[in-house]
């Protein structure tokens, strides 16, 4: 249970997890790569459905991308007023893209998605979550 006045598990997380974003630019940047992703991801423009089937993603699968993406965005910016809910969001990015990243590497896609699409995005997710939620 959780008891007034103590910390969250006995102060590990907040060990870990810096109280506010610092600095908050690249977190907003990115929430707003995620918005434009998911924009795309609603009917998905070319480069992104050649990239869903280069993968073998499910076509059921598509309609939930963009919605992911939404809650990645939601998650981010909350994360500049609760640390936590962003730096558990940018957790959770980094794993999307890490999956995402074996998926063009399992399928033998070596070009463009995985290079700009997949490594990319991971790289980036990496540093903002390191750079911003970390201490």
């Amino acid at each position: 249970m959780y008891a007034a006045g103590q910390d969250d598990l006995g102060g590990v997380v907040a060990a870990y997890v810096r109280e506010v974003p610092e600095p908050w630019w690249p977190v907003v940047l990115l929430a707003v790569i995620q918005l434009g992703d998911a924009a795309m991801c609603f009917q998905p423009v070319g480069f992104i459905a050649r990239c869903f089937t280069d993968v073998g993603l499910p076509r059921a699968l598509w309609p939930v991308m963009p919605w992911v993406k939404v809650a990645a965005t939601v998650g981010l910016v909350a994360g500049l007023w609760v640390p936590y809910v962003g730096a558990l969001t940018g957790a959770a990015l980094v794993a999307y893209f890490v999956c995402a990243v074996a998926a063009h590497v399992r399928a033998h896609d070596f070009g463009r998605n995985l290079a700009l699409n997949a490594s990319l995005s991971l790289v980036l997710c990496v540093a903002v979550f390191v750079a911003c939620f970390l201490r």
